[in-house]
C-alpha cells in the first residue's frame, strides 16, 4: 500500500485521504484511466482521418509510394522525438508525475508510458520552453494536415481540420483545465487551485517562489 500510494500521490495528502482533499475532482493529481481515454479519443479520431486521407490518396494515384513513405517514416521519427526527447525536457520534466525517482516511465494521463529521459525540474517552465513546447506541438497537428492540402486530399483535410479542432477544444475542456502541470501555455487552472496545490506540494511550491511566483 505504501508503494502504491507513493506511486499515485503527487502532493503531502496521503492518496487514502484524497477523496477529503480540497481539490479532489477539480485537479487531475492523481492517475486515472478515464482521464488517458478523454485525452486520447479526439487525438486517434484526428489521427485516423489523416492516415485514411493518405493511404486512400495512395490509392487512388494521387500520391505515390514515395510522397507515402516520406510521411510517415518523417512523421514517426518526429513523433519519437517529439515526446521521447523534446517534449519530454521543455514540458514534462516540469510536471510533479515526473517526481518520483523510483519510476523510470511516466505514469500520467497524457503521455504514460514515456521514458523519463531527464531530471525532474519543479520550477515552472521559462519562456524559451513555451514557445518550443507551442511550436512543437504545432508541428505535431499541422504536418499532417498540410501534408493532406499539399496533395489536394482537401475532404480529408476538412475532415481532419475539424476533428483536430475538437481536439484542442476537448482538451482545453477535459484536460487542461485540470492537469498539474501548470506552467505549460495551453494550462487553463484557475489560480486559486494552483495555490491550493502548491500549498500541499512542498518542493514545487518551493521551487515556484523561488522564480518570483506569489501564493494568494
Amino acid at each position: 500500500m505504501k508503494k502504491e500510494n507513493l506511486r499515485q500521490n503527487i502532493c503531502k495528502v496521503e492518496a487514502t485521504s484524497c477523496q477529503n482533499c480540497s481539490l479532489n475532482g477539480k485537479l487531475m493529481c492523481k492517475f486515472d484511466i478515464k482521464d488517458t481515454i478523454y485525452f486520447i479519443i479526439p487525438v486517434l479520431s484526428a489521427w485516423i482521418a489523416m492516415v485514411a486521407g493518405i493511404l486512400h490518396g495512395f490509392i487512388s494515384g494521387g500520391l505515390n509510394t514515395f510522397q507515402v513513405v516520406f510521411f510517415f517514416s518523417s512523421y514517426i521519427a518526429y513523433l519519437a522525438f517529439f515526446f521521447q526527447v523534446w517534449e519530454n525536457k521543455i514540458l514534462c520534466s516540469h510536471c510533479p508525475y515526473y517526481a518520483f525517482e523510483v519510476e523510470k516511465k511516466i505514469k500520467c494521463y497524457a503521455n504514460y508510458g514515456i521514458y523519463k529521459a531527464w531530471k525532474y525540474n519543479p520550477a515552472p517552465m521559462s519562456r524559451s520552453e513555451k514557445i518550443q513546447f507551442i511550436i512543437g506541438i504545432s508541428l505535431f497537428a499541422g504536418y499532417p494536415l498540410v501534408f493532406l492540402f499539399l496533395a489536394q486530399m482537401y475532404i480529408y483535410f476538412g475532415i481532419s481540420l475539424i476533428l483536430s479542432i475538437i481536439w484542442i477544444v476537448s482538451m482545453h475542456f477535459l484536460s487542461c483545465s485540470k492537469c498539474p502541470n501548470f506552467s505549460c501555455p495551453l494550462n487553463t487552472v484557475p489560480k486559486n487551485i494552483v495555490d491550493e496545490y502548491l500549498r500541499h506540494n512542498i518542493v514545487m511550491r518551493k521551487a515556484w517562489e523561488g522564480q518570483g511566483y506569489i501564493i494568494d
